[in-house]
């Protein structure tokens, strides 16, 4: 690239994104008078590129996009035996069409001009009843929208005003319709049954499945003299016989 022959914008954008090294190696190819040999080259600089982004390897038909990005660097004039079809870029020289910015701010803020769009293409639908099942579908994204904007939860009164606002009370919706069919509702959670509801608690079972056992281990128990708590009976007598002994014995008088 120099300052007498400069590249075409186009090309220079192709250098800047590949690196001025692979430019130079795809320039040497015009130097080379072999098809065969010139091509084979030219299969090691793509196969050069993919090493040096592997990122591009998941993108489709990037073997056809870099054959004829190697194919314009090295220019149209030199001849390659590619195995995909190689066709010259296409420029774009006309100019592109002006965006226009919107210049009228929406009526309501939270909701933005698309929700407007989409109230005016609403009523353009002559069914009562697809009519209504868009309404709905609209609030249902006026909900969603004026909870991001407002970061807090919009009651579904307040909707169906504000879509009667903007749609010039074309649009309404009956509020006990949409609270019993839940239609602004963004999604439906499940309802969990309550351990108490479904199964019987696991300490509550296990408490009695304990103490059931306990009253089957104490029927079953067979009375032993060596068990504990016939030795705690065994004493409890001793020390009654005993205390009866000492009390049945007179006082002597002292001397």
């Amino acid at each position: 690239m120099t300052e007498t022959s400069p590249l075409p914008f186009h090309l220079q954008l192709l250098v800047r994104e590949y690196g001025q090294s692979t430019y130079q190696l795809i320039q040497g190819l015009a130097q080379i008078e072999d098809v065969a040999e010139r091509t084979r080259r030219a299969a090691g600089i793509v196969q050069l590129i993919l090493r040096l982004r592997p990122s591009l390897r998941d993108q489709p038909d990037i073997q056809t996009r870099l054959w004829n990005h190697v194919h314009a660097l090295a220019g149209t004039e030199v001849a390659l035996d590619a195995p995909v079809p190689l066709t010259p870029p296409r420029l774009h020289t006309e100019r592109p069409k002006r965006v226009e910015y919107p210049r009228q701010a929406p009526k309501l803020k939270a909701y933005g001009r698309g929700i407007e769009a989409l109230i005016a293409k609403a009523l353009t639908i002559e069914d009562a009843a697809e009519r209504e099942q868009a309404a709905a579908q609209i609030g249902r994204t006026m909900k969603f929208l004026y909870r991001q904007h407002n970061k807090e939860n919009a009651k579904d009164l307040t909707i169906i005003r504000h879509l009667a606002e903007l749609s010039g009370g074309q649009l309404k919706l009956d509020a006990q319709a949409v609270a019993d069919q839940g239609l602004f509702e963004l999604a439906n959670q499940p309802t969990t049954a309550s351990p108490s509801q479904g199964q019987p608690s696991r300490t509550a079972g296990s408490q009695g499945n304990r103490f059931d056992g306990n009253r089957e281990r104490r029927a079953d128990r067979p009375e032993s003299s060596g068990s504990s708590f016939n030795a705690g009976g065994n004493n409890k007598k001793r020390d009654k016989k005993r205390n009866k002994k000492f009390r049945s014995e007179p006082q002597q008088p002292p001397q």
